[in-house]
């Protein structure tokens, strides 16, 4: 009896150090039982609309720490806010809103925190139009009254589909307000590319997308689709002159464009991991230079100082 209780204790220290072997053995993949901001897998949800800006933050973080791998998976805002809440391996998700009360309030009664939650940048829904189209300027009313069918029945409006997104609803909230659309005139697309390849093949077409897609006048695929679209001119109902703005940072900065919204993170973790690591990332200041080189507009204020530069340094 006495050596079946020793085999036994043997067994309970010495299993877990087996199959950790049998896990790391030839064919197989090294299985972490848990990350941290230099090391590990993660999986993360991420609003469609942020495609590209969320794709070189997750680049350069990669870079900077080797041992890590993101997952990001884009989908639709409201698909976001579900794998939040149903799926346990999603620990941040990057979408247009913080959590509502009732939101935060289901997070404490269930896991007894609440999840938190930081603006990273402000961004801007782009109305863009055919190259060969000659209606670049729209007010707001003129945008509401489009989407109710109210007005220019010829136009076929696009957006990155009709339900679950967060440009519906934006476009809900801050153009509609209260009207419904007109679905015989608007039209969905899978995605945000969709909308801009819709718009770029069809002369009265004019479709919404968030700005990171079609703003950044460094990125070559933006530089092309920008011979094929036109971003319209918005007029600034709180400006004084009230001119018609595009959707650049200036614009973006000083509400001077109507189209605002905010980027944040909503971040499910208690302790020190992955998430956590690439959250403070995009909150602070490298992230921060990565919105802001992708023309949106950074939360975190830049100084800009004078300085004097010799030019007539002299050779050794």
């Amino acid at each position: 009896m006495r050596e079946i209780k020793v085999i036994a204790r043997l067994m309970l220290v010495w299993l877990p150090v087996l199959l950790l072997h049998a896990c790391n053995g030839s064919g197989s993949k090294e299985v972490r039982l848990y990350d941290t901001p230099d090391s590990g897998t993660i999986r993360i949800s991420v609003d469609e609309s942020f495609r590209p800006v969320i794709e070189e933050q997750i680049k350069v973080y990669e870079a900077t720490h080797p041992g890590t791998k993101i997952n990001a998976n884009y989908k639709t805002e409201a698909e976001c806010l579900k794998d939040l809440v149903a799926d346990s391996a999603t620990k941040l998700i990057v979408v247009t809103r913080s959590l509502t009360a009732k939101e935060a309030g289901y997070f404490n009664d269930t896991l007894s925190f609440v999840p938190r939650s930081e603006r990273l940048a402000w961004d801007a829904i782009a109305v863009v139009v055919n190259a060969k189209s000659t209606d670049t300027t729209f007010t707001l009313l003129q945008l509401q009254q489009l989407l109710a069918g109210e007005v220019n029945n010829d136009k076929k409006v696009v957006f990155d589909g009709l339900t679950a997104t967060s440009t519906i609803r934006f476009a809900l909230d801050s153009i509609l307000r209260g009207k419904k659309f007109d679905f015989n005139k608007v039209q969905a697309a899978k995605n945000s590319k969709e909308v801009l390849d819709f718009v770029a093949s069809e002369e009265k077409a004019i479709g919404f997308v968030g700005i990171s897609w079609i703003g950044n006048p460094e990125d070559t695929a933006q530089v092309s689709m920008l011979k094929k679209v036109k971003i319209a001119y918005i007029k600034c109902n709180a400006c004084l002159d009230s001119p018609y703005v595009k959707p650049t940072q200036q614009g973006i900065s000083s509400r001077r464009y109507p189209l605002v919204r905010g980027l944040y993170y909503i971040l499910k973790e208690r302790s020190s991991g992955l998430a956590s690591g690439l959250a403070g990332f995009m909150q602070y200041e490298r992230g921060q230079l990565i919105f802001r080189r992708s023309y949106l507009q950074p939360v975190m204020n830049f100084d800009v100082r004078n300085v004097i530069v010799n030019e007539g340094l002299k050779k050794e």
